[in-house]
């Protein structure tokens, strides 16, 4: 079933067109990795939860691995290939695939007008991995993706920011919270494994 589901989820990238702001040649960039790697028979997803850092906009936040990009990274592609690497010691250009990309989003960062255009990258891993996180990854988890394509597992929070507060969707997973822009890059690509639910409405904001 999860080598099956990995198959489906890389044809369906295949056939695949993610959306890009118009705007993101005048945009800050960043981009992500969603790794996938069927393990004990089950089909996974790597996420971190990132580090206790002060001014850290996403401190203590479950993510993908991922960053800004750099003046000397080529694309978006080089930077989720070089940010994984050096957040969690995975060189994916060398034990992994990219099967596909999913839309991007806008992080919007407080300082920008424009915001940041993030672009995920979706891998495949069939090789064991080794990690050495650095200074900014507290932990790695694995998610099983039935976990998250379980409708049951679905939840909501509030988010509260200054005198704003909303009920955001979010899944619990154990003692991790997922939610935000990672959760709305788990909702395209579950979508492409099932369709659109209407619990997963997206949110994305371009």
């Amino acid at each position: 079933m999860s080598v099956s589901l990995l198959h489906m989820i890389e044809n369906r990238l295949a056939a695949h067109r993610p959306g890009r702001p118009w705007l993101r040649p005048l945009m800050k960039r960043s981009a992500v990795a969603l790794v996938l790697q069927v393990r004990e028979g089950e089909l996974h997803i790597l996420m971190i939860k990132r580090a206790e850092r002060e001014g850290d906009p996403w401190s203590g936040h479950m993510a993908f691995p991922g960053g800004r990009m750099d003046p000397g990274d080529a694309h978006g592609y080089a930077v989720a290939l070089r940010e994984t690497q050096e957040e969690v010691g995975l060189d994916l250009a060398r034990q992994a695939r990219c099967i596909g990309r999913l839309s991007d989003l806008n992080a919007r960062p407080r300082r920008s007008t424009l915001g940041m255009a993030v672009s995920p990258f979706v891998f495949r891993m069939d090789r064991n991995a080794h990690f050495q996180l650095n200074y900014e990854v507290a932990e790695v988890v694995w998610v099983p993706l039935e976990f998250l394509l379980d409708n049951a597992n679905r939840d909501t929070m509030r988010w509260q920011r200054n005198r704003i507060t909303l009920n955001m969707p979010c899944y619990l997973y154990g003692k991790y919270r997922i939610w935000g822009l990672s959760l709305a890059m788990l909702d395209e690509l579950m979508d492409l494994v099932e369709g659109s639910r209407e619990r997963r409405r997206s949110w994305r904001r371009r």
